[in-house]
């Protein structure tokens, strides 16, 4: 499993964040494009305008929702941005100025960071990590093996050692889960299981069994700045409570005997094609690139094991390695795709028959 921030650490995080994060709501007017391209002001509608402008840097997720929400598409956003950013500012402002929607602009140590609707509920890392950790502390044999809290997401990785299986005979995995947030609309509130190997410490997400709280509620009635209540919104403090109740029994025992008894599945599907190729094909079916093509193969020969369940702990091997921890985490999860993926699949790419 990827190694990321320790416990501490990631708690001194968060609550340096929640002190400096602000968040606005805006018309498209009220925003604004400077010239390099490189950094907005937001103002607000007042009499004394200088003391209601002000301006941030730009992230490229911030880009990314603007150009998406504007329609300007991707690619050309890009090249302008690139080339000739003065003209992406007029481009900008020009839809801008005609955009009477309210928006909510997230920002953090003076950079905006994301461009969503005024309809986003805020569900931020702190009250997360806040309901789910005393739980877990809790709880008897759970440790947080890694957690992380990059541009875009938080993620805390927790391994239950009193529940344990053998795959096969010597191959012993432990139940999990990984409880994963995103503040800039990138993801819901998500708690999924996690299976860790023991025999080379991969974790792999299993991404289709988890519980998802998205990040949409009604029309936010606050105007210009919103600031954090001292207590969370009923429904949201209801959502917390019940956060806690879904962590505190998601290392469920019949779960996780259903998700080790598909693990077995994949060590009986042998793969009897090309090896090379047959990696080859499972990066294009699955997104990889070719740094990761590469160190899949050596993980999968080097480790012998020439089954659909090698071929997956090859993935999260992998995902140890991968430098983005967001990347690696996506990694865990295609891990347990390939391990379950429909035999029709696997067929094709196992005779080298994919496309």
């Amino acid at each position: 499993m990827k190694v990321g921030r320790t416990l501490q650490e990631l708690a001194i995080e968060l609550n340096r964040q929640a002190a400096l994060k602000r968040d606005f709501i805006v018309s498209g007017t009220s925003v604004e494009m400077d010239n390099s391209g490189n950094s907005i002001q937001l103002r607000q509608d007042s009499d004394n305008e200088a003391a209601n402008q002000l301006n941030f840097n730009t992230t490229n997720l911030f880009h990314r929702q603007l150009g998406s929400t504007l329609g300007i598409p991707a690619k050309y956003y890009d090249r302008m941005r690139g080339e000739l950013p003065d003209l992406l500012a007029r481009n900008v402002n020009g839809w801008l100025a005609m955009d009477q929607d309210r928006r909510t602009v997230r920002t953090l140590d003076g950079n905006a960071r994301a461009f969503l609707s005024d309809r986003y509920r805020r569900i931020d890392n702190y009250d997360i990590a806040k309901a789910a950790l005393p739980v877990i502390g809790e709880m008897e044999g759970a440790n947080v093996e890694s957690c992380e809290i990059t541009e875009t997401r938080m993620y805390i990785k927790v391994v239950n050692t009193r529940l344990t299986a053998e795959v096969r005979k010597g191959d012993i995995v432990q139940a999990g889960i990984v409880i994963s947030n995103s503040e800039v609309g990138l993801g819901s509130v998500s708690v999924m299981p996690l299976v860790f190997r023991l025999v080379c410490l991969n974790g792999m997400i299993v991404s289709d069994l988890g519980t998802r709280k998205y990040h949409i509620g009604r029309e936010n009635d606050e105007s210009w700045e919103l600031f954090s209540n001292e207590t969370l919104q009923a429904d949201d403090a209801a959502y917390m409570l019940k956060l806690a109740d879904i962590v505190r029994t998601a290392v469920d025992e019949a779960k996780f005997s259903m998700v080790v008894d598909r693990l077995r599945e994949a060590t009986e599907a042998k793969i009897t094609g090309h090896i090379p190729e047959v990696v080859e094909l499972t990066a294009k079916q699955f997104g990889f690139n070719k740094t990761e093509e590469s160190d899949i193969l050596q993980h999968l020969i080097k480790d012998g094991d020439l089954t659909l369940y090698g071929l997956s702990s090859a993935v999260t091997r992998t995902a140890k390695d991968v430098p983005d921890y967001d990347r690696a985490t996506v990694l865990e999860s295609t891990g347990w795709n390939i391990a379950t993926m429909p035999e029709n699949t696997w067929r094709l790419i196992n005779s080298g028959q994919a496309s």
